[in-house]
């Protein structure tokens, strides 16, 4: 029996990231293996393929797809990178992660996010993501260094701790801006000549918070 064709809203949202200029096959083939339906609220499954962000548990949100995808591209993730992400969430963006590099590490500071992210990860066979509670301003230094750093939510600069976790040649992408406002999105790079860095797009995304969170 022939395999049944993907739903219309499927394939729209795949026609939407390519109309709005997301060219890698591989995060365009990601993008198109993980559902995000199974990352947002049960009440919103019907908007999960809507190009817009969502609001999750602990007043936190799974980015709008363009986002998820275009900060993918700009990581030019290969499959022998080893990935640091702050910011869990929903687990959406560190499943996307683990379907282009050797291994993801995601730090969130609500366990309830944490646990839950988890659970869809696992459901997922999603094995090469570990899901850490912790401190994304404090990452611990035998964490090691990591290929590729992806945050995930606002920061007003980007700590030079964590830019030290880059390895040679590796990249990290950030929203740099006002917690309550606009904020662009940077790249950064540790270069054989030193740091260099590159604003791309304007962007929204919560504020990234010092330490754990006291509940939730």
């Amino acid at each position: 029996m022939p395999a049944a064709p993907p739903p219309p809203e499927k394939m729209m949202f795949q026609l939407s990231l390519r109309r709005r200029g997301i060219s890698d096959q591989a995060v365009l083939r990601a993008m198109d293996e993980v559902p995000r339906d199974a990352f947002v609220e049960p009440e919103l499954r019907d908007e999960a393929w809507r190009d817009t962000a969502l609001p999750i548990a602990c007043g936190q949100t799974i980015s709008q797809p363009f986002v998820v995808a275009y900060m993918t591209e700009q990581l030019q993730l290969r499959p022998e990178h080893r990935v640091l992400e702050i910011g869990t969430g929903s687990g959406y963006q560190a499943a996307i992660l683990s379907r282009l590099s050797r291994s993801v590490l995601t730090l969130e500071r609500f366990k309830t996010l944490a646990e839950r992210a988890r659970a869809r990860l696992s459901a997922l066979h999603c094995d090469n993501v570990e899901v850490v509670v912790g401190d994304g301003f404090a990452v611990p230094a035998s964490a090691g260094l990591f290929d590729r750093i992806m945050v995930t939510a606002a920061m007003e600069a980007v700590p030079e701790t964590l830019i030290a976790r880059l390895d040679r040649d590796g990249v990290l992408i950030a929203p740099v801006g006002p917690r309550d406002g606009t904020q662009t999105l940077l790249r950064i790079r540790n270069a054989p000549g030193g740091i260099e860095r590159k604003e791309l797009v304007a962007v929204r995304f919560v504020p990234a918070l010092p330490g754990l969170a006291r509940e939730l």
